[in-house]
């Protein structure tokens, strides 16, 4: 599925090999928060689908709740046409009116239905929220649709260190693996360190897929002292994006762009190394168009030094 030359990372003790780095789909078909439609449209999507399975990044991490399944159903169409095997990892919500297992497997079947597929590669559960229907159950359910062939692997989103270990543990009784815990990651927020998700993740042998790797385009190096362009959508309102906010991490974007102009790469690119060098770490950072893909890709094939990983994590333990 992965080209040999491409850096990859196994998920967990599963079969899934990944690329070290994927392509997470939150923006694609979301009109609320990216403004899908307005400042992108379908054809530009398209375009990063072919341009990131070309370059072999064909992991792409989706939602049933992101454009509520217009994600789902965008890849769908994409992966129709495509010449390329593509791994697709999708997430279930644990909305309150579902509460008995088969609202969780007709909701897993609207998934499989949307992305024209008879199995998801990975199924995660989005947040750990069971209402009535409670966690053991939930698990139980999704174990018993990967052994009927419908989920390849199964993954849990934003547990806690305590939650990642309770869903460890019921898994294993009934002999199925957790591939993933998806969590934000980034040098702007790197809480998992010290709450202890991601020592948990490492001793139960858990990789960790981190969204928002570029802080929603913070680490970019596109927002700064040289432009005032507010960001699209509902970015607009985060305090990080005013100028009183981004005063305080431009100076780990000054040190991102120093590397990179040494290095001859992007922030983004110095950005994303940083995580890609961290074992089982799997970052899945948004591509809206081509250009922003093989922005990307420029991660992989190289590795900061010890010295210049330990500044960036020095300059941001704050965050």
């Amino acid at each position: 599925m992965v080209p040999s030359a491409l850096q990859t990372v196994r998920l967990g003790p599963t079969s899934l090999e990944v690329p070290a780095l994927g392509i997470g789909t939150w923006s694609w078909g979301d009109k609320l928060y990216w403004d899908y439609g307005n400042t992108y449209d379908r054809e530009q999507l398209h375009a990063s689908f072919a341009a990131a399975t070309e370059a072999g990044l064909v992991l792409f991490d989706t939602a049933e709740v992101y454009g509520l399944g217009e994600s789902e159903r965008l890849l769908g169409a994409f992966m129709k046409g495509s010449p390329y095997p593509v791994c697709i990892a999708s997430k279930y919500f644990p909305f309150p009116w579902r509460i008995f297992p088969q609202q969780v497997v007709d909701a897993l079947d609207a998934t499989l239905e949307r992305l024209g597929r008879s199995q998801v590669d990975l199924y995660q559960i989005h947040w750990p929220l069971h209402f009535l229907l409670g966690h053991k159950t939930l698990l139980k359910t999704l174990a018993d649709q990967v052994k009927a062939g419908k989920i390849r692997a199964i993954g849990v989103s934003n547990y806690s260190a305590a939650q990642l270990r309770e869903a460890h543990g019921y898994l294993k009784e009934w002999g199925v693996p957790l591939a993933v815990n998806q969590v934000q990651y980034s040098l702007l927020e790197r809480c998992i360190e010290r709450n202890g998700v991601l020592a948990a993740a490492r001793e139960l042998d858990v990789a960790i897929l981190a969204y928002c790797p570029l802080a929603q385009g913070l680490l970019t190096g596109k927002y700064g002292r040289e432009t005032s362009l507010p960001p699209t959508g509902a970015r607009r309102l985060d305090p990080r994006f005013t100028a009183t906010g981004f005063a305080k991490i431009l100076p780990v974007v000054d040190a991102l762009r120093e590397i990179g102009d040494r290095r001859d790469r992007t922030a983004a690119q110095v950005a994303l190394n940083w995580l890609i060098t961290r074992a089982q770490v799997v970052p899945i950072p948004g591509a809206k168009t081509p250009e922003q893909v093989r922005d990307n890709v420029g991660a992989l094939g190289w590795s900061l030094s010890p010295e210049e990983g330990d500044l960036l994590a020095t300059l941001t333990q704050e965050f």
